[in-house]
């Protein structure tokens, strides 16, 4: 469904948030992250990076529109442009070509043209189909992330990777195609439902074993505040995940190095989605699995002790997220983890942790190893 925005409409001001600054380090194509609270006002600010003027698409969620549609149109038509809302349903199942063709025709229809620009304003899902969008439409016209979940956020926001999945493996069919800015106001969160809150902190989770261990005991030691929606307390591992990501980002824009830290988990977490059936698990839920799975393996190659498995999961635990899931189908998994993007010549490569907050590349796993560790994830061994 789309929606054209008409009128004049007033933004009331507040004082001047402060604001965190976060570059991602791209040669002509950098851009920054802005971190605060109360600061969507700044949104007109990173579209005049594109040089946009006129209609701008926004893709959202309805569940997303409902609760932020319109304090974001305000302050698009204050600025001057005419915004075109296109929405989709919820969930990780609407990330299908079906949806780039629905709102591609949108944007014919509404006069958005290589002048305009996108803002996808939503969580990790619209992120991806709106980021594809703009990657795809006239060739490619330039868009801002406006991330309302903690997922987004953390992650998919940053780093220029778009998709949408297909029936046999998830995130296969995409373009590399780097936003001109985020804008990450921790507002939203205020708004989040628990389940979609607690998903997300399981990729903060993530940035700690892979680089970070103050940020991985912060999370630890802080999870009564965190699912509070203690805006104060996530406004920490909010910036610090930014950090990091744009820091592997900027040193590794295309997965050919360091960036594949980021698949921590991934590998089996991916699986695990595509075997049960999209929208089955949130992201955050199936990469807390795969996390254990990596876990688990990393321990079998001898890189990591029990009680490193057992702290791992421990800390997944204590914000609700699933450590195993007894129906997994293992042979079903491992096939759909042969079709995983991130492999190369047929050889899967695994990121595993040899302490908190570091992370090895290994391509020498066996096909008996990595089902050991599903196993070990389906029986909570």
């Amino acid at each position: 469904m789309a929606r054209r925005i008409r009128g004049t409409l007033k933004l009331v001001s507040v004082d001047k948030p402060n604001i965190d600054r976060i570059m991602v380090s791209l040669g002509d194509r950098s851009y920054p992250i802005l971190i605060g609270r109360g600061i969507l006002d700044r949104l007109p600010e990173l579209l005049k990076r594109t040089g946009a003027r006129g209609a701008i698409g926004v893709v959202t969620d309805e569940q997303v529109d409902r609760l932020h549609g319109q304090a974001v149109t305000r302050v698009l038509v204050d600025a001057g442009y005419s915004p075109l809302v296109a929405t989709m349903r919820p969930g990780e199942e609407q990330k299908r070509l079906a949806r780039i063709d629905e709102i591609t025709g949108a944007f014919l229809n509404a006069g958005v043209d290589r002048s305009s620009a996108v803002v996808a304003l939503g969580g990790g899902v619209v992120g991806d189909v709106a980021g594809f969008a703009a990657a795809c439409y006239m060739r490619g016209i330039p868009y801002v992330q406006v991330p309302t979940t903690v997922v987004a956020q953390v992650d998919s926001s940053v780093g220029g990777k778009t998709a949408v999945n297909h029936a046999l493996a998830k995130n296969i069919i995409g373009a590399f195609h780097q936003p001109a800015g985020v804008l990450i106001d921790l507002e939203f969160l205020s708004t989040l439902p628990e389940r979609e809150l607690r998903a997300g902190l399981a990729e903060v989770i993530k940035h700690g074993v892979i680089a970070d261990e103050k940020l991985f005991e912060y999370m630890e030691k802080q999870s009564a505040a965190i699912l509070a929606k203690d805006l104060d307390a996530l406004h920490y591992p909010v910036r610090r995940s930014c950090e990091i990501k744009a820091a592997i980002v900027s040193a590794d824009e295309r997965e050919e190095g360091v960036r594949a830290n980021l698949n921590y988990g991934h590998t089996f977490g991916h699986a695990i989605e595509t075997v049960a059936g999209y929208g089955t698990f949130l992201h955050g839920e199936a990469i807390s699995i795969g996390m254990n799975a990596a876990g688990h393996l990393a321990h079998s190659l001898g890189l990591v002790d029990a009680a490193f498995v057992e702290r791992q999961a421990a800390c997944l635990r204590v914000y609700g997220l699933p450590v195993q899931w007894a129906e997994l189908p293992v042979e079903e998994a491992l096939a759909a983890m042969k079709r995983d993007k991130k492999g190369r010549t047929g050889t899967l490569k695994f990121i595993v942790a040899d302490r908190i907050g570091h992370v090895v590349h290994r391509t020498d796993v066996s096909e008996a190893q990595a089902r050991a560790a599903l196993e070990a994830v389906r029986t909570g061994a």
